[in-house]
């Protein structure tokens, strides 16, 4: 009996020293899957764009996971991304000076919705530019930085990017015009040749669309609508914008 009392008591103390690094593998997981998952919606919007010479735009859009209605108004909305590709029918780019969005008749869907839950959208420390790790990845360019990614910092609308939400976002569902149940302001453009241009801020020519060098997408893991700031847990995708060369960089 007391030879299994202290079998028991070893077992309990392993117990206890092992289920925060399991916690740790799990979520750092958890945002390595996220990552690849958004590598894949990135590369397939490119390549539709591509192979059917028309325009397509990836929306990204964040709520709160805490209600497992959506979409929810509830704040903070952090916690549940929802993605949409979308594409134009006619192959141009369907908006111009006279538009506050992108007529939904005019756009197919391509593919479902995504939905990551336990995933925010994060603004994370910029790499120093200088090699090819989390910490030395490139920057995203052109300046103003925060005009060449995606993100929040911890869910406050103070600090975001991009700067300014899209000139002319869209909605979910797409097609016949109908009441929209998500309405994506931030979007990520791809030209027919695969070029890649986020639809917010003033690029170097003066223009909204400007194509950008490096787009970065900051992944963090969440508890609830807690974001977690633990290091092992931050995931920046980049894309080129001319190549559409999509890398992951995990710390």
């Amino acid at each position: 009996m007391i030879e299994l009392l202290i079998v028991m008591g070893i077992i309990g103390l392993l117990m206890v020293l092992t289920v925060p690094t399991f916690i740790t593998i799990n979520r750092g997981t958890d945002v390595t899957s996220a990552a690849y998952t958004m590598k894949g919606v990135l590369d397939t919007a490119r390549t539709y764009a591509k192979a059917n010479n028309t325009y397509t735009w990836v929306g990204f859009y964040e709520e709160n996971v805490a209600n497992s209605a959506s979409p929810n108004p509830d704040t903070p909305a952090v916690g549940r991304i929802i993605i949409s590709i979308v594409a134009s029918k006619d192959g141009t780019k369907i908006y111009n000076a006279n538009n506050t969005s992108i007529d939904p008749s005019r756009l197919i869907q391509v593919g479902k919705l995504v939905k990551i839950e336990n995933i925010h959208l994060g603004l994370l420390p910029l790499g120093t530019g200088t090699g090819d790790t989390f910490d030395t990845r490139p920057l995203p360019t052109p300046a103003p930085v925060d005009d060449s990614r995606f993100g929040e910092l911890n869910g406050s609308p103070t600090g975001t990017a991009p700067t300014q939400n899209s000139h002319y976002p869209f909605q979910y569902p797409v097609g016949s015009p109908a009441p929209a149940q998500y309405t994506f302001q931030k979007t990520l453009q791809f030209n027919p040749g695969g070029e890649s241009n986020i639809n917010s801020g003033l690029g170097v020519l003066g223009m909204p669309y400007d194509v950008k060098r490096i787009v970065e997408v900051g992944l963090q893991g969440t508890h609830g609508t807690r974001v977690d700031t633990i290091s092992p847990n931050l995931v920046a995708v980049q894309i080129t914008g001319f190549g559409g060369n999509v890398k992951i960089y995990r710390r």
